[in-house]
């Protein structure tokens, strides 16, 4: 699908990118601290990780978004 690139909205896309990068990361630090503790909360743990999972799609979905279709 050809589309005319839109500046504002790559702006867009390009910060809400970045910050559902911060919180993947912020997620992987909880995770890995909650990991470390003597009984670790494994029902949370696993909560974490179906989040980062779920940031992890989003984020893709958004840089194939940015990326523009080249047809060879």
């Amino acid at each position: 699908m050809n589309r005319t690139p839109d500046p504002a909205e790559d702006g867009e896309t390009r910060r809400r990118l970045a910050e559902l990068q911060v919180d993947h990361n912020d997620l992987e630090v909880a995770i890995q601290a909650i990991g470390l503790s003597p009984v670790p909360d494994m029902m949370v743990i696993g909560r974490l990780k179906r989040r980062k999972l779920a940031l992890k799609d989003e984020i893709q979905r958004l840089k194939d978004q940015l990326t523009p279709d080249i047809i060879a």
